[in-house]
């Protein structure tokens, strides 16, 4: 594994490498509340089939990269973020991953900027203009849907109350959102993310959210999977089955049996495999 650090903008970025300079570009964007640890496993499957992975710390997680205001968390100053890590390392395109938050600014990015990358791989969160379709639904699949995405107010509350709820007694709350992997998958995140500086800064994506634009986001035009698991606790069926109503090019539906919605962490074979199928679709 390669470690360094990339300059954005004004902001410095941690990133690590995996896999042979000449492989593939594939961008990993981790998702809340993790790190690029969530990847190792993956990146290492992926790096032996000769692809070159690229796990950006993200936007407030990058010690070097945590401004302080909630306007600097929009999906779109993300998405530039992902635009200047390819500039940064001389990429014209890339293969594109993201996980929870960074499937979200994955599938932003895609339809923004459908130039700079060849494939997309979305893992636990689909397309949101059928996220928020179910969300609005007043019958019973709307209504189980807002069950599962409560949460999300919590989170998007001004102030700290999140920070509150979530590093009481030691952390519990925070600590209990990553199950059920086992210790040592949520010591990493759990040790990055139990300061409070950087648990703001990652909550800050929260409060940046644009539910209009999300709810206008076009269709994706490139070649796309979506991985999606059968105990996602924050994504149900009808979400996550609406979301090939939202790709025009190539579509592919990976469901997953049994595991949770840490599936980077939980099911790294299975994921790599989806993610080498959608890369080779188009690199053979």
């Amino acid at each position: 594994m390669r470690a360094y650090h990339v300059t954005i903008g004004a902001y410095e970025f941690a990133a690590t490498e995996e896999g042979p300079q000449t492989g593939p570009p594939v961008v990993l964007l981790h998702g809340f509340p993790q790190t690029p640890a969530s990847w190792q496993a993956t990146s290492r499957l992926l790096a032996a089939e000769g692809m070159r992975t690229i796990a950006l710390e993200q936007r407030g997680y990058s010690p070097g990269a945590r401004p302080t205001q909630v306007a600097e968390y929009h999906v779109d100053r993300l998405v530039q973020d992902v635009i200047g890590l390819l500039d940064a390392l001389h990429l014209p395109t890339a293969h594109l991953v993201g996980h929870d938050w960074g499937a979200i600014v994955a599938w932003h990015a895609a339809v923004a900027h459908p130039d700079r990358f060849r494939t997309l791989t979305a893992v636990s969160v689909p397309h949101l203009r059928g996220f928020y379709e179910v969300l609005a639904d007043p019958g019973p699949q709307g209504e189980e849907q807002r069950q599962r995405s409560a949460y999300v107010q919590l989170f998007r509350m001004e102030g700290e109350k999140a920070e509150d709820v979530l590093l009481a007694n030691s952390a519990r709350a925070l600590h209990d959102l990553f199950s059920p992997l086992p210790e040592s998958a949520i010591l990493p995140h759990y040790a990055a993310l139990g300061r409070r500086a950087t648990l703001t800064a990652a909550l800050n994506w929260y409060r940046a959210i644009d539910v209009k634009q999300s709810v206008a986001l076009a269709n994706v035009t490139i070649p796309t999977t979506f991985v999606w698991s059968t105990e996602d606790i924050a994504i149900g069926r009808p979400v996550a089955e609406r979301c090939a109503q939202f790709v025009e090019g190539p579509y592919r539906f990976v469901e997953l049996n049994g595991i949770s919605h840490w599936i980077p962490d939980q099911a790294p074979e299975e994921l790599a495999r989806a993610v080498a199928d959608r890369v080779r679709s188009v690199e053979s």
